[in-house]
Formats: C-alpha cells, structure tokens, sequence
C-alpha cells in the first residue's frame, strides 16, 4: 500500500480510537507508532524519535518544576492572598479567580494550575454563598485562555515553537504568546462575568473538597494535644499529621497499641487513639478506631496507601492547605524565577533551562528524587513520544502536502477570485484543530494539524508562523466537552456538570478563540515570509 495511505489510515484509526475512549491513550499512541514501523512507513529510529525529542525533555523538567511550586506549598500561598481579597463579591472572586489560575497555568501548565487550585476555590465558593458549579468551569476554562500566556503555558507552546524553527522559521519568544494571550484572558473573563450567570448551572456536588485551612487546630481540639505543642506546631514542611481509621477486617484489629508507640514501618508515631470520640490510653483495636499518626510527609502519603487502614484526609491535601509556605517555597521561586529569565532570553536551549531548573530543585532539597519521580505525567510523555512519529510520517510520505493541497483547493473555490485567501486557510486550520481538540488531546491535535499547517504555507508561500500559533490558540479552545481536557475532567464531579453543560458557555469561548487565530494572529505574525 502507498505510504500516504498507510499514514492516512493510521490517522484515521487513531482519532477513532481516541474517540472510542476505550484503550488507554498510552496504548493507542505506543501502537500508532508501532503501526508506522511494522508498515515500512518509518524507519525503527524514526519510530523511537520521540521519545527522545527535546519536547519531551522540556515537558518532563516542568512537571517537576511544577511539583516544587504545589508541593511547597506556593500556588496555595498565593491563592489565599490574592483571592481573599475579593471579601465576599461573586464578581470580584470569580475574576480574581480566572486571572489567579491563568498567571499559575503559565508557569506550571493547566492541569497542574487547576489541580492545585479546585481545592480552595470550592471552599471559597462555599462560604460566601455561591455554588461551585459557577466558579469551576471558569477555573478550567481561565486556565486554557493562560495557557497563551507564555511557552510554558502548555506543551503545544513548545511544540509550534520548536516545529517552527524545524521548518527554517525563528522560535517563538518566551512572552511572545501573551501578544494573543492577554486579549483572549480578557475576552475570556468579560464573557465569563457578563454571561456566566445565565449559561452556569447552580448545582452542588454530593460531595466537595473540605476545608483544611484549620486543620491543625482542629485536631489539636478533638485530640487534645497540647502534649504536643501549641496548634501552630503541630504542621510544618516538614513533619505532619493524619487520622487513619481501622476498618473492618484490618490486620489492625486485635493490635495492642498505645499512644507514643512508632509503628511497625518504624516512620510513624501513633499520638492519639479515639473509639467512639473517647479517648483511649493502651487498648487493643477495634474496628472503627481512629488513630492519629505523626511523622514525614512522605510516610505519611505510604500510610494513605496502605489498605490496612482509611485516611480521613490525603495527607497531600493536608499539606496543601494548612502548612504555610516556608523557605523551601521561596527557593523554589527563585528557581523558577531563573528559569524564566534562562526562557526569556534564549541563553540556553529551552530543555537545557527546564533541566536545570528540575535540577536545582532536588539539589537545593525543594523536592525529593521519589517526589520528582512521582510528578512525572506519563499518560502526556508517552502521548506526544507516541504521536510525534505520527507526526513525522505526515510530513515525509506527502500526506501533509495532500491534505494541504485538499483545503487549499476548497478554499481556493470558496474565495473565486483564483487566489485562496490567507484568511480562510487560517480559519480553516483553526477550525480543523477546534473540532478535534473536543474529541481528543489538543496535544495529539497540534501534532496531527501542525505539519498540515506548515504545507499550506509551504505550498502557498506564506510564513509558516501565523499557521503555527493559529494552532496554538485553536488548540487551546477546548472548551465544548468534559473529556477536552484532563482540566475540564477535574472539574466535573466538584462543579455537578453534567455533559450537555460545557457547550453553553464553550461555544462563545470558541467563537473568541476562532476570532482571535484568525484575525488577530495574522496581525501580530504577518502572512508575509
């Protein structure tokens, strides 16, 4: 079979694949890449390319980069300074809010910015009256308009940047992306106020994300641990506590325990034991005991895996909220602040500056190696080292040329004047990225559109550079379904969405994002080579 047909197919087998939800996104970009091999469409170092790309690089030093700031505490520091305030007006929070995580978005991505956030913005939302179903899809949705913000936004960011310089054009500058990243925060949150009201649902959740800000106080009352210190002592960086429950069937149950005793792993302290809300001296388990355990942070998120015991409360979450950001959060500033700088200037190559980052981060004790290992994102990492190969094959068998040839050819019809308007070509790249970028990774999406953009510039002699953050912006206006984006995903249970509810307010999100790639794009990056 021809190359291009192969390739065609694969393509084609992918987006179903990715539609069809049932295999792993792993599986189906390990097995697109396979398929390319197994066909003689790529070569076998083709094939592996991607893996070893420096935009998987990049993508792997942020998520640790990205760790350092959430783990010490740093994006819940500046979140409760910045959103409280806003006091109690829906408005001036629900603005506070989108601005907060499009800023946080690009430093350190968009799930890791609405992760990071959900928490605290639920309980937010709960205590000056407002359901959070009107705060959380503006979260999701704030955090894709900051993505544009910078080339950390996001990995598509880096993926245009670096395809663009493959293809003999300049790299895109750090900043460079605000230059639509700021117009579309803004349209995203005038839309989002003037309109959220009547396109939100008011709904609460079963269930929601608690309120730990308090925690050490609250445990210092309901166990009485003065013993300990003061409640200010209780959590630090560093050391931390976390009521486990013995259920039913526990190897616990018939254990003779007492509270100072360190337990079997020899990392914990049990330093209070209740039955019933009594407190209990030495006792043997029962099932229904809660106890108390104190120790590091890491012995304590093994503990919340343990299935021997039920944690009232991630110790993560714990962390998160009630422990004040220390000195560690500062020096993890400082390292972003010169990554960004290392980024802004283009000193080093932009994966030699994230590794460094990464680096600094372990070396100066920020984070730990388990930690680092543990912030990778390897549903994302094998996902664009799966797909670049895709990638690849669209540009080397001519289907990319194919397919461009294809749409400027209906665009060419559609203008009637013998020459396809820029204009419309742009539209239509955007369009294409737009409506694959509801149904699968607008990652998987860049890759698929992105060499099919560079061949209609190729073909019709424009600059490769509007196309390419026409992508971008497209990519990015993932707003019509829940399974858009791990980000619009997060958002669904807390907020009470239900499938339908997206679209309302995503639709003229979309008709922004569409305005801006096509109108706005070609004003800033000119069509001219």
């Amino acid at each position: 079979m021809d190359p291009i047909a192969i390739t065609m197919v694969v393509l084609a087998a992918a987006v179903v694949l990715f539609v069809w939800n049932r295999l792993p996104v792993e599986i189906v970009a390990i097995g697109v890449a396979l398929a390319l091999f197994g066909t003689g469409v790529l070569s076998f170092t083709e094939t592996l390319a991607g893996f070893g790309d420096p935009v998987i690089v990049f993508i792997a030093a942020l998520f640790v980069v990205s760790e350092a700031l959430d783990a010490t505490g740093v994006t819940t520091f500046v979140g409760e300074r910045l959103v409280t305030r806003a006091g109690a007006s829906k408005r001036r929070l629900l603005v506070l809010v989108m601005v907060l995580v499009a800023v946080v978005t690009a430093l350190i991505s968009v799930n890791g910015a609405v992760a990071a956030l959900l928490p605290m913005v639920v309980v937010l939302a709960m205590r000056i009256g407002q359901p959070p179903s009107r705060m959380l899809m503006p979260l999701a949705f704030g955090a894709h308009a900051g993505s544009l913000l910078a080339l950390t936004g996001t990995p598509v960011n880096v993926l245009v940047s670096e395809l663009a310089v493959q293809n003999g054009e300049r790299a895109f500058g750090f900043f460079e992306f605000a230059l639509v990243g700021l117009p579309l925060i803004t349209g995203t949150i005038l839309i989002t106020v003037l309109f959220g009201g009547k396109l939100l649902p008011a709904r609460l959740a079963p269930s929601a994300p608690r309120d730990l800000s308090e925690h050490a106080d609250t445990l210092a009352k309901q166990y009485r641990l003065s013993a300990i210190g003061t409640p200010d002592a209780l959590l630090d960086r560093e050391i931390g506590l976390t009521e486990v429950l013995v259920p039913p069937r526990s190897p616990f149950v018939g254990q003779r325990v007492f509270p100072g005793m360190v337990t079997d792993s020899g990392h914990l302290i049990i330093v209070a034991i209740q039955r019933s809300g009594d407190d209990l001296n030495e006792t043997v388990l029962a099932a229904g005991d809660v106890m108390v355990l104190r120790g590091t942070w890491d012995a304590l998120d093994l503990a919340n895996s343990d299935p021997s015991v039920l944690v009232v409360d991630e110790p993560a979450s714990i962390l998160r909220q009630a422990v004040p950001m220390g000195t560690r959060g500062r020096i993890a500033l400082i390292v972003l602040g010169a990554m960004v700088v290392l980024l802004a200037t283009g000193l080093v190559p932009p994966a030699v500056a994230a590794l460094l980052a990464a680096c600094a981060m372990i070396v100066l004790r920020v984070l730990t190696i388990p930690q680092a290992h543990r912030s990778m994102s390897w549903t994302t990492l094998i996902l664009v080292g799966g797909m670049i190969p895709l990638s690849t094959a669209i540009q080397v068998t001519g289907a990319a040329d194919l397919l461009a040839s294809g749409l400027v050819d209906v665009v060419d019809r559609v203008s009637g004047d013998g020459a396809p308007s820029p204009y419309l070509l742009l539209f239509g790249i955007a369009l294409v990225t737009v409506v694959l970028g509801q149904l699968i990774s607008n990652m998987a999406t860049a890759l698929i559109v992105a060499p099919i953009a560079i061949a209609i510039a190729a073909e019709t002699g424009i600059s490769a550079l509007p196309f390419l953050m026409g992508v971008a912006v497209a990519a990015a206006a993932s707003f019509l379904t829940p399974v858009a984006t791990p980000a619009n995903t997060m958002v669904l249970g807390p907020g009470a969405y239900k499938f339908g509810d997206y679209w309302k307010l995503g639709l003229p999100l979309v008709v922004l994002f569409l305005t801006v790639a096509t109108l706005l794009v070609p004003a800033i990056w000119p069509f001219d080579p």
